[in-house]
């Protein structure tokens, strides 16, 4: 049904994602490609996750529970922690109206690691946010699986609702944390909590600070070699700042602030002194010049490069409309990052009291850059002169938008009954170049595996969407993705458990040399033999890979014909029965959308073929050929033929049987000559004894209306003599049981009880 719809889908704004065959739950596990661990009956909400490749380890925060999962069988070797919230905060809880089963428990929030031999964790709390110390071992064989004891106050970490998006990341014994800091979840804040320092966090009650943000993610990204340059990075989405947008609106941001900011000495103390945000754009432009905004930030993937300090950044998007519903996901470089950041702040003045850049003398040091030796002679925030603490406290947004990578997103999904919820990105090394995969998770529980393309250039991206699996056994939203590189496997959370896919599955490619070509799927390559997993050391003189063309006609044309020998080409064999003067349809689906359909005749025992074009009888479709008007002459073999980057693959062979109208009717007159002449107790009575063409006869669209109400009229006259022989022998049957009714209420009346006993 899924992919039917995506089938069916107006594929807008000119983006074209080429579709490869769907993979349902059954097949998967069939398959033996996807393992998962089913949840616990008095547990849910697997939404946190921690990826430890170093012990082989998976750590996963859910309701009132933390797991540790093997990284190789997440249904195999598995530790858990009970860890509930107590009867009295439970009981607290449901007195203040919140649900017992679904709020007023401990849902983990936090899954941060600590030192090498302790994780931090925290969770709700039932509405009282709390946080713990899990020790897990500094070595995989301590098999060590413990939470300690000591308690601590989790609010500035964990929000009460579990509801709410939270966003944490803990460096250098310090713990970053967007969050809701009070029991309405009115009170949102970005603090910096344990460690040496005093907690810091943003200004409250300031709705061009924050205005009801929900945090997505948190990132550490160095801002040049001195570590005191340093940036940490959040994306959230929030309402739009009054005045920003006229009704309410969402807006996706970017915000930041240094590491070192230890807050201001007279005003925004133990405040963030250089916090600044900028909305991230995601948008298609529209041909009336409307943009189509995509506001919804739902995930965020940091994809390293060389350079630690330029990550590509890929984001998740969906649409705020309830009537347009779509998905997107952007890129964005950490260059027009900083050069926004760099630019004009946003500033509220003139007669409507509108933004607009700030064009007034900006102090110095300019607000927002860290305290170091890079950038001026201040050693930390709370020796920034108190004019520019004044300015980044009415300041604290950027005018300019950051607008992605080619200003358009990469993929766009409109009018399919599902939406982008999570992502991650593999870097894979082809035998042409290294290319980016995204696996993207929805919300009904399938993994969209896509990979970027470049066209012309590495600036102009194709989408090529290889497969679209389903990974859990019933609809539900993808909240939580980790993938392994060292194990080659991808991890998916959700409200009813986790589930583990290997990153590529190369089989379902087939074994010909050209599918697997045309499958431009970057982990695999033909062998020889089969399609197989790509390994760039490995040098084979029969390896066959062409993921940015796409052209099994350079890199397979010599190895078509062993192909066809060996029988590995896809190749369907049918015969099709049709009457003269009717129609039929020959259906032929290539794998590929992009694929291009010819059709070809050829007489039975005739080698010369012919090419069909469309006219009054021949109509050509996506999905296959429709012959208006059977003739007797259109008995042959009908040759569906695929081409894709000039390669030529046979998929279908059809045999077409035409019977003419007078052989039908001769059939239809003996039959019932046949039917009439025979007793009543020699006529076949079970469906295996019919004649072999009354099951045909049924399924084939009869040329004329005279043929079809006399096969119609035999047909119902037939089956209401059946009707009427079985109600005489019900009726029959029913006479003899009232009979015998009768005798045995005679025979018995006296010793029968009164009703009343």
């Amino acid at each position: 049904h899924v992919w039917l719809s995506a089938v069916k889908a107006n594929v807008a704004f000119g983006y074209h994602i080429i579709l490869f065959l769907p993979f349902s739950f059954a097949e998967m596990l069939a398959s033996n490609n996807l393992v998962t661990f089913d949840g616990l009956a008095n547990s849910s909400a697997y939404h946190t996750f921690l990826l430890d490749e170093e012990k082989g380890r998976l750590v996963v925060g859910a309701k009132d529970h933390i797991f540790s999962f093997n990284l190789l069988n997440i249904s195999k070797d598995y530790a858990q922690i009970s860890w509930p919230a107590s009867p009295t905060r439970r009981d607290e809880c449901k007195w203040a109206g919140k649900d017992l089963s679904r709020e007023c428990s401990n849902f983990i929030k936090v899954l941060q690691p600590f030192n090498q031999t302790h994780l931090y964790v925290c969770g709700t709390g039932a509405f009282h946010p709390v946080c713990s110390y899990l020790e897990v071992g500094k070595k995989p064989e301590d098999s060590v699986f413990r939470l300690e004891p000591h308690v601590e106050n989790g609010r500035g970490k964990s929000p009460y609702d579990p509801k709410l998006l939270t966003a944490s990341m803990l460096i250098d014994g310090e713990l970053y944390a967007g969050t809701s800091a009070d029991f309405m979840g009115r009170d949102f804040a970005i603090f910096r909590t344990l460690g040496k320092h005093h907690p810091i966090r943003t200004e409250q009650h300031d709705s061009r600070w924050l205005n009801d943000p929900r945090f997505v993610g948190v990132h550490l990204i160095p801002e040049s070699d001195n570590p005191e340059d340093d940036k940490i990075y959040l994306f959230f989405r929030e309402n739009a700042m009054d005045g920003e947008h006229v009704g309410k609106a969402t807006h996706a941001r970017i915000g930041q602030l240094c590491k070192n900011d230890l807050g201001g000495h007279r005003s925004l103390v133990n405040k963030w002194t250089t916090f600044l945000k900028a909305r991230l754009i995601c948008s298609v432009p529209g041909s009336n010049g409307i943009d189509t905004h995509f506001d919804e930030l739902q995930d965020v993937f940091l994809m390293s490069t060389k350079d630690p300090k330029s990550p590509v950044i890929y984001a998740v998007f969906t649409t705020s409309s309830n009537i347009f519903k779509g998905s997107a996901v952007c890129m964005y470089s950490m260059t027009d990052i900083r050069r926004v950041f760099l630019g004009p702040y946003a500033h509220r003045d003139g007669p409507n009291y509108q933004w607009v850049p700030f064009q007034g003398r900006v102090p110095y040091p300019r607000p927002g850059t860290c305290p170091s030796k890079t950038f001026g002679g201040f050693d930390t925030t709370k020796d920034l002169p108190d004019e520019v603490v004044t300015f980044a406290r009415s300041h604290p947004a950027m005018f300019n938008p950051v607008y992605p990578i080619n200003n358009r997103p990469i993929i766009v999904k409109t009018d399919v009954d599902y939406q982008f919820t999570q992502i991650v990105v593999d870097k894979v090394e082809a035998e042409d170049g290294q290319y980016d995969v995204m696996f993207i998770g929805t919300d009904i529980g399938t993994i969209l595996k896509v990979v970027s393309i470049p066209r012309g250039s590495w600036h102009d991206l194709e989408e090529v969407l290889l497969e679209e699996m389903t990974v859990f056994r019933e609809p539900t939203a993808i909240k939580a993705m980790e993938l392994s590189t060292k194990q080659q496997q991808l991890y998916l959370g959700s409200d009813i458990g986790v589930s583990q896919m290997p990153l590529h599955r190369c089989e379902v490619y087939g074994k010909a040399c050209a599918e697997c070509c045309l499958a431009r799927d970057p982990y695999c390559a033909w062998d020889g033999t089969e399609c197989s997993r790509y390994f760039p050391m490995a040098k084979r003189r029969t390896r066959r890979q062409d993921i940015r063309n796409g052209d099994p006609l350079t890199q397979c044309s010599d190895l078509q014909h062993h192909d066809e020998l060996n029988g590995q080409m896809t190749l369907l064999d049918k015969t099709v029965y049709g009457v003269e003067n009717s129609s039929t349809f020959l259906e032929c689906n290539p794998k590929s959308q992009r694929a291009l359909t010819y059709w070809q005749y050829q007489r039975s025992f005739d080698d010369h073929k012919q090419e069909i074009r469309s006219d009054e009888r021949f109509i050509r479709t996506e999905q296959g050929l429709l012959i208006r008007t059977l003739h007797k002459k259109d008995s042959g073999i009908y040759l569906c033929q695929a081409v894709e980057h000039g390669f030529m693959q046979t998929l279908l062979k059809v045999t077409l049987e035409v019977i003419d109208t007078n052989r039908l009717e001769e059939l239809l007159h003996h039959d019932e000559e046949a039917a009439a002449s025979a007793p009543a107790q020699d006529l076949p009575s079970t469906p295996s004894h019919k004649l072999w063409y009354r099951d045909f006869l049924s399924l084939v669209n009869h040329p004329t209306l005279n043929s079809v109400d006399e096969f119609c009229e035999q047909v119902w006259k037939r089956e209401r003599k059946h009707r009427k022989q079985k109600a005489h022998l019900v009726q029959q049957w029913k006479h003899l049981q009232e009979r015998q009714k009768g005798r045995n209420r005679r025979t018995h009346e006296l010793e029968r009880a009164p009703r009343s006993v």
